[in-house]
């Protein structure tokens, strides 16, 4: 009886080594033992790649509707690694800039011209050139809310078909707030304009605490651009609507400019408190 049972024995475990060197078996619990590991991280990569198509889908939304209302667009730089992307050593204004020195005559509402720059270079940053078809008034970010709030306020109460008191507004990083209106463009009168030199150039910001208006020879960056250390960019608060009209700047310029007169009050250090840019 002894024999037997280790004959049976031996039998079984031959049986058992036989089946695992069959073609295919090992293929087959390789798959088994790993099929939930797969799924698990197949998941995750999926739903990753989903979620930056989605990204840029709305990215290239937004800025397509603002080109349909009437905003010039041209390329800009943007945040790399510590630096800019225009790999300039000590670059002042990282992914703040525009690309080419020629982006007044580049800035385009072309809808094919736009998507072509979104393929060729998907991480970059927009601006719009001020002058042509808006102005923009810059102001600190604080005296921005308080003067928003007021303007709400004023659009709320203003009679059906009248003029609007308010367009698109967006906010740079933290710091500062853009409201943008009709452009004085080009009077018969060129005496009666002004270029943005005459407040600050673009890349001053930090040196004016107060409004600056952003006019002919001047930019900003454009909603959804990405800042350096700054995980917000600039965003908007009010976005532009195709069709919709831009107000004049003269009717938020007294609002505005109290609200920064007010703000720069409160700012600790500022020697010579003033809403307007001195040179």
């Amino acid at each position: 009886m002894e024999r037997e049972s280790r004959i049976a024995q031996w039998l079984r475990r031959r049986a058992a080594q036989d089946e695992s060197e069959r073609p295919g078996a090992r293929s087959r619990a390789r798959s088994s033992s790993g099929s939930g590991r797969g799924r698990r991280w197949g998941g995750r990569g999926a739903q990753a790649a989903a979620g930056a198509d989605e990204a840029a889908a709305r990215r290239e939304t937004l800025l397509l509707t603002a080109a349909e209302a009437g905003f010039p667009l041209a390329p800009a730089a943007h945040p790399s690694g510590y630096g800019c992307s225009c790999v300039r050593i000590g670059c002042p204004t990282p992914g703040r800039h525009p690309v080419s020195f020629a982006w007044q005559t580049q800035a385009t509402t072309d809808r094919a011209q736009i998507e072509r720059w979104l393929r060729a270079e998907p991480q970059a940053n927009f601006i719009t050139a001020t002058g042509r078809a808006h102005d923009v008034l810059d102001v600190p970010a604080e005296a921005g809310y308080a003067a928003l709030a007021r303007l709400e306020e004023r659009e709320a109460a203003a009679e059906p078909g009248a003029e609007p008191v308010l367009g698109p507004v967006a906010l740079l990083g933290e710091d500062r707030m853009l409201f943008f209106t009709k452009t004085r463009g080009r009077p018969e009168d060129e005496d009666e304009w002004w270029p943005c030199e005459l407040d600050s150039h673009p890349e001053t910001m930090e040196e004016h605490p107060g409004l600056r208006w952003h006019c002919r020879g001047s930019y900003v960056l454009l909603p959804p651009s990405r800042l350096p250390d700054d995980e917000e960019g600039v965003r908007w608060l009010r976005p532009p609507q195709p069709g919709d009209a831009l107000p004049e700047p003269l009717t938020l310029l007294e609002t505005l400019t109290d609200a920064c007169a007010e703000y720069a009050v409160t700012v600790e250090g500022l020697e010579d408190p003033s809403p307007w840019p001195v040179r």
